[in-house]
């Protein structure tokens, strides 16, 4: 073999091996996933021809993780599975038997053990054979039960993963430079602060049982086991007879699937497990893969040429974003002209350039358009010096991941108030259906929204909004009407939607059952004390000094005044229906079955007279949880402080009447 192939081959085994380290552990991307498969598999063409395999290509192992902590050797090997794009080779490798399909969802491997009922450790997959013991951050993950009812020894497979929606929230929120879900979800289990984690709404879906102590042979029949115990595994279908058109019925199908976003998690292909799982444990290991563990289906992702028109900076909260639009193209079977550059760093790794550059564009795991390359910059890429919103001036910041971003200088900027946009038009709030956090930064860099009275007079753009891209006149009518309907809005829920520190739900129903909205802001503005509504039950002088330091600041009178002329205050409805839970206080956690969710549970608990508060303390009366024995902080608490603990069928049974 040629010295210069060899070189070559080092070259590549190099630059997968760091981008995959960056993959794992949550760094700043380095490449896509699409460019990192297309590398792969032109190394590994390159090893089958020459026939050398260096000692760390990743062909032969799995990456490991640098999470800090405990190493652990895994009970049993986590290898990785051979991936193809041909359903051919998956019909091949089925046999004839049957097989099921399940998503390959995109996150981070996390092998949890169960002993007498209890869970014993997580750990993370690290390179198959040592992983990280991450067992303390358990309780901020989502799915991870800390006692289940089988009493034996359980180990179980599953992807800590988070959904599209609640990443969009924490990177707008946090203003953090996560490229995707699975990038935020392997760098969050690199924290320590169990609280931090939390936030990041980590969810874990069992994709396997690995070791039951009951006799169960079936993958299938595993997975419905896992159910039964109260998991949510992944979603599954089983193909009985694997013909090649059976497979390519079942892929088609669940292409759709993505292609029509019904998942919430993000997902890079499909995984193919034989059914019978004794079968499937008599395999060999070639490299990193048992040959019967499983086949992992990858898109062929189709790359479509096109011309750049412009890029068009978006700011949301306290990040300015570049985002490409260029010529539309047709890319599985769905127009596309606009895709997220991510940030600075990301246009400077393609070398992006100015209007007319060729870039190359794929629909990433076949729903979100990203430019993967450029194949010729035209002048050079430009970064504005003011904010696209507010017009100050902005700055290029760097992160601690060493990752460029753009920022604006203006505190007031009106797109860094997108949270409090958000929880306005809540349901909670005004109830403005149809206005999503993305159309609220959408309608804000259009410069149609700067305070809360220009969402009702939105009907000015109704023809501009009919014109954007992903709305049309059905759209732009929805919105129109329910701002219509929101215009009519009870006073507490007025109250709730101006994001008054300290001020929430049921703050602002005890300050309405003394004084109407118009009386409180007129009583808060002349008062001399902050402490004038101390003495209303459930107020005190901290919520009293934020609600009048609030109506003292003459923007937030400016603002409501100008929102007043929009809308008709509706009287809250104060009476209480009942008194059964009159002078008692709960807290409320977990699940629940018989209510819609807690909300409802709260509802009704104050209008029996009671009280609902976040934590346990020494007042509290009463802690409702379904999971009666869960270990949970509050569960803990609510024991020491000898509080008892009602499962919702004893809450009913003590305090709703038939």
């Amino acid at each position: 073999m040629s010295e210069d192939k060899l070189e070559l081959m080092r070259q590549m085994v190099a630059q997968l091996n760091q981008a995959a380290d960056a993959y794992y552990d949550g760094k700043a991307e380095q490449m896509t996933d699409y460019e990192w498969d297309a590398l792969f598999d032109r190394l590994k063409k390159l090893e089958e021809e020459t026939g050398v395999v260096l000692e760390d290509s990743p062909t032969m192992k799995v990456s490991s993780d640098h999470t800090a902590g405990q190493k652990e050797a895994h009970e049993f090997l986590a290898l990785s599975l051979a991936k193809t794009k041909k359903p051919e080779e998956v019909e091949k490798w089925a046999e004839g038997k049957p097989i099921w399909i399940s998503w390959k969802l995109d996150g981070l491997t996390l092998v949890v053990t169960y002993d007498n009922g209890k869970l014993s450790k997580v750990v993370t997959r690290g390179d198959g054979h040592i992983g990280t013991n991450i067992t303390h951050l358990s309780s901020a993950i989502h799915g991870i039960p800390q006692t289940i009812s089988e009493k034996g020894h359980l180990v179980i497979r599953g992807e800590a993963v988070i959904s599209y929606e609640d990443f969009n929230q924490f990177v707008m929120e946090s203003g953090e430079d996560y490229a995707n879900p699975r990038n935020l979800a392997s760098g969050s289990l690199t924290l320590k602060d169990i609280e931090e984690v939390k936030k990041r709404q980590i969810h874990w879906i069992p994709f396997t049982l690995v070791y039951t102590e009951e006799d169960i042979t079936s993958w299938g029949k595993r997975m419905d086991y896992m159910e039964k115990l109260g998991f949510q595994v992944v979603e599954r279908e089983c193909v009985e007879h694997p013909t090649l058109a059976n497979i390519n019925k079942e892929i088609e199908q669940w292409t759709k699937k993505v292609t029509d976003a019904i998942n919430p998690y993000p997902v890079d292909g499909l995984v193919v497990v034989y059914d019978d799982t004794e079968y499937a444990s008599g395999g060999s290991v070639t490299g990193h893969h048992a040959t019967r563990a499983g086949f992992a289906f990858k898109w062929q992702d189709e790359s479509v040429l096109s011309k750049l028109e412009y890029i068009e900076w978006s700011c949301a909260a306290s990040t300015i974003t570049p985002v490409a639009v260029f010529e539309p193209v047709e890319i599985e079977g769905t127009t596309v002209k606009r895709a997220s550059l991510c940030n600075i760093s990301e246009c400077k790794r393609l070398g992006i350039g100015d209007v007319g550059s060729e870039v190359e564009v794929i629909k990433a795991n076949k729903i979100i358009p990203k430019v993967i390359s450029v194949k010729h910059a035209e002048g050079s890429f430009h970064i504005p010096e003011t904010c696209p919103v507010c017009h100050s001036k902005t700055i290029v910041d760097m992160s601690e991941r060493g990752t460029e971003t753009l920022k604006c200088t203006n505190p007031s900027c009106p797109a860094k108030k997108l949270k409090k946009f958000n929880r306005f038009v809540s349901k909670a709030g005004m109830d403005i259906d149809g206005i999503s956090e993305q159309t609220l930064a959408r309608f804000i860099n259009e410069g149609w929204i700067t305070k809360y009275g220009d969402i009702f007079r939105l009907s000015k753009h109704h023809e501009e909004i009919t014109d954007l891209e992903g709305f049309g006149e059905k759209s732009a009518t929805n919105i129109m009407e329910s701002i219509d309907r929101a215009r009519e809005i009870d006073e507490s829920k007025l109250v709730y939607a101006l994001n008054i520190p300290l001020i929430g739900k049921d703050v602002a129903k005890r300050l309405l059952s003394v004084y109407p909205f118009r009386e409180l802001v007129s009583i808060a503005r002349n008062t001399e004390t902050t402490e004038v509504f101390s003495s209303i039950d459930g107020i005190g002088p901290e919520k009293s000094n934020a609600f009048v330091s609030w109506c003292k600041d003459p923007e937030n009178i400016s603002q409501l005044e100008d929102l007043l002329d929009e809308i008709t205050l509706q009287r809250t409805n104060t009476v209480l229906s009942g008194n059964l839970c009159e002078g008692l206080t709960f807290v409320v956690t977990g699940d629940v079955h018989h209510y819609a969710n807690r909300n409802e549970l709260k509802a009704y608990i104050e209008s029996q007279g009671g009280k609902v508060t976040g934590s346990v303390s020494k007042s509290t009366n009463y802690l409702i949880n379904n999971d009666v024995t869960s270990s949970s902080s509050k569960n803990t608490k609510a024991k020491q402080l000898n509080i008892p603990i009602l499962s919702e069928e004893e809450f009913i049974a003590r305090f709703v009447k038939d």
